[in-house]
């Protein structure tokens, strides 16, 4: 990882960047790692089906709501003293929530987990953008998003493997936050003083402007409509396959990463290439109806040499999305604001997961598990059709 950047970076500018890299793998662990140990909570602790899920969204909200307003308080008052205080409450709400029984503690102890999970992006984000300038910010920027798709990849088997003995475990790896920091107190040391921001002038009419266009909203909806399709997957399939086949914390968190396998390589290698040749609108809509089957087999799979292959076809469409959602999103945004316009996205991408439970929670409870598969496949196949409708970017 290093060596890709040696030639233009010092040993401690390395050493910086591998740090920052790991705090933002942090915000990829926040949900990754309870996903496949969520069957043993439900049981153990008797959550009510309808709102259990909200366990593992309510931190996307909180994430959402809290990382643009942690960017502006980084601005004013520095990035690491925003970043130290968060990386100790992530290690704090994360633990706190193995030792708490009751629903409403969970709930509360998960969105402040996402807040400070919140504080950290912003904090990660605000330092990398500071430490480098043009062609070499996009380098450390893409590298980053790759490095963190990776882990969740790794986070959903980490979760599981360390969570096969008892649930709780699990949540013990929280506190990765806190040995994170010792590290940084170190490295970073004085740094706070090198990085602040500043805000463009007459960026905020610019944006309102940009964010007339009914395009930009529609694209929003696919992101938080994708971000949903995803997280039922998250979810449910873990509480499905435990049902279906007696899967354990391990096998749950070995499906949930093959998915993310299937997404991390087709994001980086195939999405541009099916977009070349079908165009980006079709390529989203074809990724929209890949989910779309594959989600709604869901229910009728019983064995593995079924469900591996589909789990990998599940996470190829979502790869094939992603990123021509946010190329479409970029073609209809100056260069001057996109990082203002994509980051609202990823916010709708947060707020898709955190929905996800809420509306398809009263679906498992009525009308059984089944049907949130079917349910979510309706979405993504509207999803499909709207996708079409997208006017072409120039």
């Amino acid at each position: 990882m290093i060596a890709l950047f040696k030639k233009n970076m010092s040993t401690e500018r390395s050493i910086q960047f591998s740090l920052l890299l790991l705090a933002g793998c942090l915000t990829t662990m926040t949900g990754g790692i309870v996903a496949p140990v969520f069957p043993e909570m439900v049981q153990e602790l008797g959550l009510n089906p309808r709102w259990a899920g909200t366990l593992l969204s309510i931190h996307a909200l909180t994430s959402a709501l809290m990382t643009p307003i942690m960017g502006l308080l980084a601005d004013r008052i520095g990035k690491m003293k925003v970043m130290i205080p968060s990386l100790i409450l992530y290690s704090f709400f994360g633990i706190s929530t193995a030792f708490l029984t009751s629903f409403p503690l969970l709930l509360a102890s998960r969105a402040l987990l996402g807040a400070a999970s919140g504080g950290i992006a912003a904090a990660t984000i605000g330092i990398l953008s500071s430490m480098y300038e043009g062609e070499s910010r996009s380098r450390v920027l893409g590298f980053a998003t790759s490095a963190m798709t990776t882990s969740a990849i790794l986070f959903p088997l980490l979760g599981g493997w360390v969570g096969k003995t008892h649930w709780q475990y699990s949540f013990y790896l929280y506190g990765a936050g806190v040995i994170l920091l010792s590290f940084m107190l170190v490295v970073f040391n004085g740094i706070s003083s090198k990085v602040s921001g500043m805000m463009p002038s007459g960026g905020t009419s610019e944006l309102r402007t940009v964010l007339k266009q009914p395009q930009i909203w529609r694209i929003y909806g696919l992101i938080g409509v994708a971000a949903t399709v995803v997280y039922t997957v998250v979810i449910y399939t873990p509480l499905y396959l435990k049902a279906a086949i007696g899967a354990g914390p391990e096998l749950n968190g070995f499906v949930l990463a093959i998915r993310a396998v299937g997404a991390a390589i087709v994001a980086a290698v195939g999405a541009a290439w099916v977009a070349k040749r079908l165009g980006e609108n079709r390529a989203i809509a074809l990724g929209f109806s890949l989910m779309a089957t594959t989600i709604f087999t869901i229910p009728l799979l019983t064995h593995l040499s079924l469900i591996v292959p589909a789990a990998i076809l599940f996470g190829i469409g979502f790869g094939i999305i992603t990123p021509n959602l946010y190329n479409v999103l970029a073609g209809h945004t100056p260069p001057e604001l996109r990082a203002s316009v994509l980051g609202i996205g990823t916010g709708f991408n947060s707020l898709g997961q955190f929905i996800c439970p809420w509306l398809l929670g009263p679906v498992w409870k009525y009308a059984g598990l089944h049907s949130v598969f079917f349910a979510a496949t309706a979405l993504a196949v509207l999803a499909s059709f709207i996708s079409l409708t997208h006017p072409k970017t120039s």
